[in-house]
């Protein structure tokens, strides 16, 4: 079974200091959650940004900068930055959403299609969708395809068929949020058989369902997301501390169900990324 690479989503746009003491806002505090995570086995970390006095979500080029260039200068880990448009005030949100790009991330995220969700619709047309493909695409940054539906998929597997995609695709498959999939695994195994063949898969379970999906999906061999961003307590009524105790928990699971953990230069090669030079995992 392929080697298992581990997502780090460290702070997302949703959770707050109310809710959780621990969730980092500031740059600093953000890159080293991510750290925390990559020396406890995790080889990328997804990235937003926050407002480092409110933690109101924000979507500044010198925050994603801040954080990628600690990241980077600390360790070998992927760098994920987020391009959802759900909370950027531009008159051009589609245009705005790609900046990013001008960063070189080693992967953006890419969430391919509509949804309801957090009382409003996360709107993806189709045309935006295929254009930040193609600009992905073009500026070497691999898509980490973001499916919520079934449909999702078939969308996607249309951008790979219009040769907007490089290969391996990437999916992230998120299940659990309100109101896309279920977090079961009934759906888990509805999304892995619709994939396309050839692709690489990670999947995300939201608050109680990150520990049960995640373990299916490792069994399965698909890759993991974990972190703040999906939940935020480590056990029931218990917070947690910080994002690296899940990864530390994924890990443990790991080696019990015997998948070895991929480093950053493996994720790199699974993922069919360029091969960079170590700092020190």
């Amino acid at each position: 079974m392929e080697k298992l690479i581990i997502t780090a989503a460290v702070c997302g746009s949703v959770p707050t200091r109310q809710q959780n003491p621990n969730v980092p806002y500031t740059p600093s505090e953000i890159a080293e959650e991510a750290l925390r995570c990559w020396r406890a086995g995790a080889t990328v970390a997804h990235i937003h940004v926050r407002d480092p006095l409110t933690g109101e979500p924000a979507f500044k080029q010198e925050l994603f900068t801040e954080v990628s260039e600690r990241i980077r200068d600390a360790s070998d880990m992927l760098v994920n930055l987020t391009t959802s448009g759900f909370n950027i005030q531009a008159d051009n949100i589609n245009g705005a959403r790609l900046m990013p790009l001008t960063l070189k991330p080693d992967l953006c995220s890419l969430d391919v299609g509509s949804l309801n969700f957090r009382g409003r619709v996360f709107i993806n047309p189709p045309e935006w969708v295929q254009d930040a493909a193609a600009r992905m695409r073009d500026a070497g940054v691999k898509p980490e395809m973001e499916v919520f539906e079934l449909g999702h998929i078939r969308q996607a597997a249309d951008l790979m068929k219009s040769g907007l995609v490089d290969d391996p695709p990437y999916f992230q498959i998120c299940l659990g949020i309100n109101w896309g999939a279920d977090a079961d695994l009934d759906t888990l195994l509805a999304f892995k058989a619709r994939l396309p063949q050839g692709c690489q898969w990670s999947v995300l379970g939201t608050g109680k369902n990150q520990l049960p999906i995640t373990t299916h999906a490792m069994l399965l061999g698909g890759h993991v997301r974990v972190g703040f961003e999906d939940n935020l307590y480590l056990s029931r009524g218990v917070k947690a501390k910080t994002n690296a105790q899940f990864v530390e928990r994924t890990v443990e699971l790991a080696r019990i169900l015997q998948r070895e953990i991929a480093t950053c230069q493996e994720a790199r090669s699974i993922l069919g990324l360029k091969a960079e030079l170590s700092t020190g995992r």
